[in-house]
C-alpha cells in the first residue's frame, strides 16, 4: 500500500484521534506510557473512508493486516487459527468522537471447530470454551452476516427453559455446547451457507461490518442529533486487540470504572465489576454487577492495582476517565479509556477540585466544561425518577419544568395566581398584552410560535419554562379547552411542561429546584477574571433586574420600555394614549405614564448601580398593545347580545316599578360598546401588511415625538434622582430600528432638550450615553455615519437575522427551518446560532466602519444569540465589548466569554 492504513499500538500517534479514532489513539497512548494493554493494532479511519467510496477494502489492506496479526502472534506466543494455542481477537469500532453503542464490535474472533478445542485444552475449562464460542457465533452472525438477533435468542431461551434456569450462568458445558450447535444451524438456515471456519475470512467480514456500521442508521441518527460533522469525526477506525478473558474462573473479572463519580464529581473510586464474566455482561445487564469497593475485600491486591491504574489514567490525560478493564488469571489489563461523560454538577465540581489538586491549570478547568451544560444547573428540572409518558411535544423554548392548572387567558392567570394557585398559561400564541399572565404563571405553553417567538423570548427573560409550537395541541381559548388527540384539557386541569425537552405531560410531576453550588460560583468567578467580553442581561422590570443580578449580570444590555407598559394596571393608560383623538388627549395619557416609567427606571438603575443599564425606547408597533380585530369583533357581538338582555330586564323592572337588579344600566353597556367600537376602528386603522417592517421603533418616535419625549424625560429624571441620592448610575438611551443618521439626529434633539431642561432646573450635569441599535442592513452599511452621533451600538441580531435572510422568524421555525437543518442546507437555525457567514459579515462591517469614525465606540449584542457560545466566540473575534442575553443564560455566557478569550490566545 502507498498509504499506511495500519498502526500497531506501539507506533500509532496517540494524539491523532482523527486518524486512529478515540479508542485506537488511547490504546496506542496507554501502551506507550506503560499501562498493561493487550497487544493490538488499528486500521485507520482513512481506510474506512476509502471503503465507503469504493465499496471495497483498500488494495493490499488484508495483506498488511496479516503482517500485523503475525506481530501479535510473536508478542503473545499464540497462533491465529492454531489449534495448539489459539489467538483470539476482538474487532472494535472507534471514531474521533465518542459514539457509545452506535457502531459494532465483535469479540472472540478466531474461533472455529479446531481452535475451540485448543481453547478448551489451553484453559482446562470446557464450559468456558463453549461459552466463548456461542457468544462469538451470535455476535458475528448478527453483525457480519445479518442474522436477526431474535433467532439466536429464541434458541437460547429454549435451552435455558429445558435446563430449568433463568440466567446463562446456570448453564453447564453441555448446555452451552448445544447452544453453539443450534446457533450454527441458525446461521446456516438464515444465510444458506455454513458459518465461516477460516479465521482470516472471519476477520475480513468483521472489518467490513465495522466499517459498514459507520453509515448505519444508529450512527447516522446519533451524528445528526449531536451535530457531529465530518470535520469533527469522519469514519471509524477498526481496533484489533488480543482477547483477554474475565470469564476463565474466580480469579478473573471484568469491570467498568470512572476515575471520579460522574454524578457528583466527587474524587472517589467509582464503578462496577463482575467475577468470572466478559465485559458485555456488565453493560448488558445480564448479571447484577458489584460496586467496585467490594473488590477491596474480594481481590485486595487487584483492587490496589486498579486504584493505581485509575490514578495513572487521570494523571496522564488530565481529565476524568471512563475506563474498561479485564482481570485474567490474576493479571489486570486496561482495555479502553475515554473522557468520562458527566452531568453538569459533576463537571463543575471536578473542574474546581482538579485545579486545587494541582492536576490541571485554571485555564484547563474553564475549558473542560461545556457552557451549554450549565443550563442543567440553572432551571428547575423534572425529577428523573418519573415514569410519565408525554401527551404532546413542542419546541423546548425556555428551559426548566413547571406544573400548574391550565388557564387560557392572561387575566384568569392573574386572578388565580394572586390566590396562590399555580397555573400554566396555555395559548394558541401570545402577544405583549399577555405579559401580566406570564408574571402570574409557572410556565407558558403555546400551539404556535418558535423558539424565538414572543412567548419564548419573554419566558426565557423571566427564567420561566416555555414549550412553544406544540402543533399537536388544538387550543380553543373561547371554550377554555385544548385537545390533544383524544385527550381534552379543560381549564383547571393540571399539566406539567418541560421547557428543556418540549414535552407536555398530564398531571403534576415533581421538579428539582436548582441551586448555585459553591464550585459553580468559583468557576464563574474565574471566568469573569479571564474574559474581556462583558456579559449583560436583558431585563425589563425591577424584578427581572434583581434576577439578572443574582445570575451575575454585569449590567442590563437591553431594557425594553414597552414591557413596562404591559402591566395590567398600566395597559389601560397606554390604550388611552393610542385611542387619543388629538395631541392634547395623547399628552394627557403620557403625563400619567411618565412618573410610572420614571420610578421603574430609577429602581432598575439603583438595583444595577454602578453597572450600566441600556434602555431601548419604544419599539413594537402600536397595534400590539390592543386586542386583535377578531377578538374585538367577538366581544362586540357578545356585548350587543348582553345589551338586549339588559334592555329586556330594564323594561320588566320599569313595568313593575322595581330597581334594576343587575346593577348595570343600558347606558353603561352602550358606553362599553362605544369604546370597543372605537378600539376596533383604531385596530383597523393601524393594520399593516407586514408590521415587523412597518410603523415601529424610531419611525414611531418621529411620527409621535411626544411618546419618545416622555420616555426620554422619564429616563433622564430617573438619572437625576439617582445622582442627587449619590447612586452611581450609568444610563444609556438606545434608539431602535435606525436606518439613517438623520433619524438619530432627530431623536438626539429631543434628548438634548430634556437634558438642558433638567440640568438647568436642578443645577447638575447628567451622566448618560446616547446610542443606536443596529438591526437593519442599512444601519450596518451606514455605520460610519451613525457613529458620528451614537456613542455606542447594540446589534439586535433577531431582527438583523430576519432582514438578512428575508425570513419571517416564527413562520420559518415552524415550517421549513427544521428541514433546512436536517438536509444540511443550513447548519444551524440562524435565530439560535449567529450566522457568521452572512449576518456576521454585516456586523464586522459595522464595527469596523463605526470605529473608523469613533475609535472609542462601545459595541454590544442584545439578540437571542448573545447567550450562545459559538456566537460569543465570533463576538470576541470582531472586537465586541459585551453581549446581553436572558438572565438564566448569563452564567452560560460568562463561561463562554472566558473560553472565547482563552481560545483566542
Amino acid at each position: 500500500m502507498s498509504k499506511q492504513y495500519v498502526f500497531s499500538f506501539e507506533e500509532g500517534d496517540g494524539k491523532n484521534k482523527h486518524l486512529l479514532g478515540g479508542k485506537g489513539a488511547n490504546l496506542c497512548e496507554m501502551t506507550q506510557f506503560g499501562l498493561n494493554v493487550p497487544p493490538g493494532f488499528v486500521i485507520s479511519t482513512e481506510a474506512c473512508l476509502e471503503y465507503q467510496d469504493i465499496h471495497a477494502l483498500p488494495a493490499g489492506l488484508l495483506d498488511t493486516v496479516r503482517q500485523y496479526v503475525g506481530q501479535l502472534e510473536q508478542k503473545t506466543g499464540k497462533g491465529f487459527g492454531s489449534a495448539a494455542g489459539p489467538l483470539l481477537v476482538s474487532v472494535r469500532s472507534g471514531s474521533a468522537m465518542s459514539m457509545p453503542g452506535m457502531m459494532d464490535t465483535i469479540l472472540n474472533l478466531g474461533l472455529n471447530q479446531e481452535t475451540l478445542q485448543g481453547l478448551i485444552t489451553q484453559s482446562g475449562d470446557e464450559r468456558f470454551g463453549y461459552d466463548a464460542y456461542r457468544r462469538f457465533i451470535q455476535l458475528f452472525g448478527k453483525i457480519a452476516l445479518g442474522v436477526p438477533d431474535a433467532l439466536f435468542d429464541a434458541a437460547f431461551e429454549d435451552i435455558k427453559r429445558q435446563a430449568g434456569v433463568k440466567a446463562d450462568v446456570g448453564l453447564n458445558a453441555e448446555h452451552l455446547k448445544e447452544a453453539s450447535r443450534r446457533f450454527l444451524d441458525v446461521v446456516r438456515e438464515h444465510t444458506g451457507k455454513p458459518f465461516p471456519e477460516d479465521v482470516y475470512t472471519q476477520l475480513e467480514y468483521a472489518v467490513k461490518a465495522v466499517f459498514d456500521s459507520w453509515s448505519g442508521k444508529r450512527a447516522m441518527d446519533y451524528r445528526r442529533e449531536f451535530r457531529i460533522t465530518p470535520a469533527m469525526a469522519n469514519g471509524t477506525a477498526v481496533n484489533i486487540v488480543t482477547m483477554v478473558f474475565g470469564n476463565m474462573g474466580n480469579d478473573c473479572a471484568t469491570g467498568v470504572g470512572f476515575t471520579r463519580n460522574p454524578g457528583t464529581g466527587e474524587n472517589e473510586m467509582f464503578g462496577e465489576y463482575l467475577v468470572n464474566a466478559q465485559g458485555e455482561d456488565v453493560v448488558a445487564g445480564i448479571r447484577t454487577p458489584k460496586p467496585v469497593l467490594e473488590m477491596q475485600q474480594e481481590m485486595p491486591g487487584l483492587y490496589r492495582q486498579l486504584v493505581e491504574l485509575r490514578d495513572k489514567l487521570e494523571g496522564h490525560y488530565q481529565e476524568v476517565q471512563d475506563y474498561e478493564y479485564t482481570i485474567e488469571k490474576g493479571v489486570l489489563y486496561c482495555l479502553q479509556t475515554r473522557n468520562g461523560k458527566m452531568n453538569a454538577a459533576a463537571m463543575v465540581r471536578s473542574s474546581v477540585e482538579m485545579f486545587r489538586e494541582g492536576l490541571i491549570s485554571k485555564e484547563q478547568a474553564l475549558l473542560r466544561v461545556n457552557p451549554d451544560q450549565l443550563e442543567q444547573l440553572l432551571h428547575p428540572g423534572l425529577d428523573p425518577k418519573h415514569k410519565q409518558t408525554p401527551l404532546a411535544q413542542g419546541l423546548p423554548a425556555s428551559p426548566g419544568a413547571a406544573s400548574g392548572r391550565c388557564v387560557f387567558d392572561a387575566d384568569q392567570a392573574v386572578i388565580l395566581g394572586r390566590s396562590g394557585t399555580k397555573v400554566i398559561l396555555v395559548r394558541e400564541e401570545t402577544k405583549p398584552e399577555d405579559i401580566h399572565g406570564f408574571f402570574a404563571s409557572e410556565g407558558v405553553l403555546t400551539s404556535r410560535g418558535g423558539k424565538t417567538s414572543h412567548a419564548a423570548v419573554v419566558a426565557r427573560g423571566m427564567g420561566k419554562a416555555c414549550v412553544a409550537g406544540a402543533e399537536g395541541i388544538q387550543v380553543d381559548a373561547r371554550a377554555r379547552s385544548a385537545k390533544i388527540g383524544d385527550v381534552v384539557l379543560r381549564e383547571g386541569d393540571i399539566i406539567t411542561i418541560d421547557g428543556s425537552s418540549g414535552n407536555v405531560y398530564l398531571g403534576e410531576i415533581p421538579t428539582i429546584k436548582p441551586e448555585f453550588s459553591q464550585e459553580l460560583r468559583t468557576l464563574l468567578d474565574w471566568a469573569d477574571e479571564t474574559a474581556t467580553l462583558k456579559v449583560m442581561a436583558n431585563a425589563d422590570t425591577p424584578d427581572t433586574a434583581r434576577v439578572a443580578q443574582e445570575y451575575g449580570a454585569m449590567g442590563i444590555g437591553l431594557c425594553r420600555t414597552e414591557r413596562m407598559f404591559n402591566d395590567v394596571e398600566r395597559l389601560p393608560i397606554v390604550v388611552e394614549m393610542i385611542l387619543a383623538h388629538n395631541l392634547e388627549e395623547r399628552q394627557a395619557a403620557l403625563d400619567k405614564l411618565l412618573p410610572i416609567q420614571r420610578e421603574d427606571f430609577k429602581e432598575i438603575f439603583a438595583i444595577m448601580a454602578p453597572r450600566p443599564v441600556t434602555v431601548r425606547l419604544l419599539d413594537p408597533p402600536m397595534h400590539e398593545f390592543l386586542p386583535s380585530e377578531h377578538q374585538l369583533e367577538d366581544e362586540l357581538r357578545a356585548l350587543e347580545q348582553y345589551l338586549l338582555s339588559v334592555r329586556g330586564r330594564t323594561a320588566a323592572c320599569n313595568a313593575m316599578r322595581l330597581d334594576n337588579p343587575g346593577g348595570i344600566t343600558e347606558d353603561q353597556v352602550a358606553a362599553i360598546i362605544a369604546r370597543k367600537n372605537r378600539m376596533l376602528r383604531k385596530v383597523r386603522e393601524l393594520y399593516e401588511v407586514n408590521p415587523m417592517l412597518g410603523h415601529r421603533g424610531v419611525r414611531l418616535g418621529i411620527t409621535y415625538p411626544e411618546i419618545y419625549d416622555m420616555q426620554i424625560r422619564a429616563i433622564l429624571e430617573a438619572v437625576a434622582d439617582c445622582q442627587q441620592q449619590g447612586i452611581p448610575v450609568l444610563a444609556e438611551i438606545m434608539v431602535p430600528q435606525v436606518i439613517t443618521s438623520q433619524e438619530l439626529e432627530f431623536i438626539y434633539r429631543l434628548v438634548n432638550k430634556s437634558q438642558q431642561d433638567i440640568e438647568s432646573r436642578l443645577g447638575l450635569k447628567l451622566s448618560f450615553k446616547f446610542g443606536s441599535m443596529v438591526e437593519t442592513v442599512r444601519a450596518c452599511t451606514r455605520a460610519g455615519e451613525l457613529a458620528k452621533i451614537a456613542e455606542f451600538f447594540s446589534f439586535g441580531t433577531n431582527d438583523l437575522t430576519q432582514a438578512a435572510f428575508s425570513f419571517s422568524r416564527e413562520d420559518a421555525e415552524n415550517k421549513f427551518l427544521p428541514l433546512y437543518t436536517d438536509h444540511g442546507i443550513l447548519q444551524d437555525n440562524p435565530f439560535e446560532v449567529l450566522d457568521v457567514k452572512g449576518v456576521g459579515v454585516l456586523m464586522r462591517m459595522a464595527v469596523e466602519q463605526g470605529r473608523e469614525t469613533n475609535p472609542g465606540l462601545k459595541v454590544g449584542i442584545c439578540g437571542e444569540q448573545g447567550g450562545h457560545p459559538a456566537s460569543i466566540n465570533f463576538c470576541q473575534k470582531i472586537g465586541i465589548n459585551y453581549v446581553s442575553c436572558s438572565a438564566p443564560r448569563v452564567p452560560i455566557a460568562r463561561l463562554a466569554a472566558a473560553q472565547a478569550k482563552l481560545k483566542e490566545k
